[in-house]
Parts: structure tokens; sequence; C-alpha cells
């Protein structure tokens, strides 16, 4: 199961109390105040990793707790701090004080991890508190109380390349044909439900990362059908891949499939409709000739690349991979000279 969304409390350690006590041992006549500190409660982190795409551990475990910090004891002793906690998270995972509002961390790079609470400090022992005039303390401090807070995780797919189209345009079968993923694959509408990622790897070792993103229907940049839930996904991919079902037998032109997905990208905002996108025509072993003519057409007027496949039949594959992998090298050598 996919979940994207979790809310959990996390609870640093107490510190540990001051120790109270005197020193007593024989041929030493004038004693003193030898109470040790108590320990440092344990703090709490969240690390990213990638071996995790899912928040799915957190629906069945909300509460974490770290170690308390041990009592201070006699001799100047000063007691073991509490357990540090690590809490693993997917990549790509934004962390949000539900109290402020305010986000503390986004874990976009693996192994990254943030300090969600800090452990309270140890009690000072009563020896910090002997005086010329109160030679004698008989009192210690308290341990601080660890931090607690409500915290909202929300997973956004870190990926290379998205692939985007409206139900049954053929995402899934051609994510099981490039990569080791195996997604659920039917003949009706809405197959996929949740998210999938796989990885491909080319001849020369190069690898990436793509996502199959359910399907889009008109009005998802509103909520209508799988909507928000789906396009928040599309914020960290590097590149979008239009699939358009050019087969016989489709009630909306693939034209107007085409433009539904661009507009819906532009309304949602934040950036993704300027994000560099392939148009891919797939279906062609089931190819409507005139919807796959006018899609040509309307492409070239417009200045767009446009690449045919059927993952069916592998038609047209190499080459599309080709193409992802020159425009992420494009990207990355660009970056590199920022």
């Amino acid at each position: 199961m996919f979940i994207d969304r979790a809310r959990i409390q996390v609870e640093a350690g107490n510190g540990g109390r001051g120790c109270v006590s005197f020193r007593r041992e024989k041929f030493v006549p004038r004693g003193g105040p030898d109470g040790g500190d108590g320990g440092k409660g344990g703090d709490i982190y969240l690390a990213a990793t990638s071996s995790q795409n899912t928040l799915i551990d957190f629906q069945y475990r909300r509460h974490f707790r770290s170690g308390k910090g041990h009592h201070g004891e006699g001799g100047n002793r000063t007691g073991k701090s509490g357990k540090d906690l690590t809490i693993p998270v997917p990549l790509g995972t934004i962390v949000t004080d539900v109290q402020t509002g305010d986000v503390l961390a986004d874990l976009d790079q693996d192994g990254t991890t943030v300090l969600v609470a800090r452990g309270g400090k140890g009690g000072k022992g009563n020896s910090h508190f002997a005086t010329p005039i109160a030679q004698a303390p008989e009192f210690a401090q308290e341990g601080e109380e660890g931090e607690t807070r409500m915290l909202d995780l929300e997973l956004k797919l870190i990926a290379d390349v998205g692939l985007l189209g409206f139900p049954n345009a053929g995402k899934s079968t051609l994510l099981s044909k490039i990569s080791a993923a195996r997604p659920k694959i039917g003949s009706y509408p809405f197959t996929t439900l949740q998210p999938a990622l796989g990885t491909v790897e080319m001849q020369d070792h190069t690898t990436f990362v793509v996502a199959d993103l359910p399907g889009l229907i008109e009005g998802a940049s509103h909520g209508h059908g799988l909507g928000l839930q789906f396009l928040r996904h599309i914020e960290r991919n590097r590149i979008l891949l239009h699939l358009i079902d050019v087969s016989a037998g489709n009630e909306e032109a693939p034209i107007r499939r085409y433009q539904i997905l661009r507009k819906e990208l532009s309304e949602y905002g934040k950036g993704l409709s300027r994000m560099p996108q392939i148009l891919v025509a797939s279906k062609m072993d089931q190819a409507d000739p005139a919807s796959l003519r006018d899609l040509r057409r309307y492409a070239t007027a417009r200045g767009l690349t446009m690449l045919q496949i059927s993952a069916l039949t592998g038609e047209g594959i190499s080459e599309l991979l080709e193409t992802i992998r020159e425009a992420l090298a494009k990207q990355k050598h660009e970056r590199e000279r920022l």
C-alpha cells in the first residue's frame, strides 16, 4: 500500500535528576557534597533513506520516544545519557510542526538527518550548590523535560522521469517494460491507483528512476479524480513524459488529451508547466492513422519533438530511453555550469 501522509508524535527523553550525596570516607574528617549530575535525555532525529518509498510504517506506529537520562550518583558520578533515536523516513519527506506550521526539513538527499526533538538537560547535583555559607546543600536539580512534538510527514516522490497520461494510456505497461517494476496492469480505466517507481539501467550502466503516476483526468488540478494526491508527486520530477494513446476507438482526440494534460499542469502551478517535457504517442501497435497524423502535425507546428512507441511490441523504446538519457545528461551539465 502506498501511503504519502502521516502524523506522528515524538517525545525526547527527560534529563536525569541530580544527586544529593555527601562524602563519607574513613580518615576524611570533613566530607562535603559530592552529588553527580543527571544524564542528558536522548534526542530524536529523522533520517532520509532511499530504501523506503512509502510512509506506511507510520500507519501502525505513531508514537516515538528516546531514552531517559539516568540520575546522578554520589562520588560526583554523572548519570548515563539517554539513548538517541533515529527514525528512517523515505527520501522526499517534508516534515512540518503541527502546532506552529513551520516546515522543519525537506529531506531530499539520501542520508540527510534532522533533529526534531531535543532531549532534556540533566539536573545538577548538590556539589554545584555548595558555598562558604551553605557548605552542605541538601538539594539538587530535577532534570529538564525533553521536547514533545506532533509532526506531519508528507512524501513527494523523487524521480528523474514522471509518466503522465490519461487512464489506460499505457504508463504501467511501459514501466514494466523498461524496468524491474511490476505495477498492476489491467484493460480498464484507473488500473494504477498509486504511484510506482522503477529504475532503468542503460547499456553504459547509467541509471535513472521513472515514476508511473496515476492517470490524470480533466479537473485534476481542482481535486477531481485522484487530483492533488497525484499532481504533487510531479513537483520533484526532472522530466515529464506525456503518453498520448493514439489507438483506434478513443472517444477523445489525442490532441485534446495532450491539451488537457498541459492545462492541468499549468493550473496546478508550482512550475510544473515549465518542466522539460516529451510528447510520446503510445500504443503504436493499434494506432489510428488519422489520429497519429493529426498529433504529428500538431507537434510539428509547435516545434515539439514527438516519439512513437509500443510498450507491447517494443517499438521505439530504445529511442525513447536514449532521448531521456540525453535530456537528463544535458540537465546535469547545465547544473554543473552554474
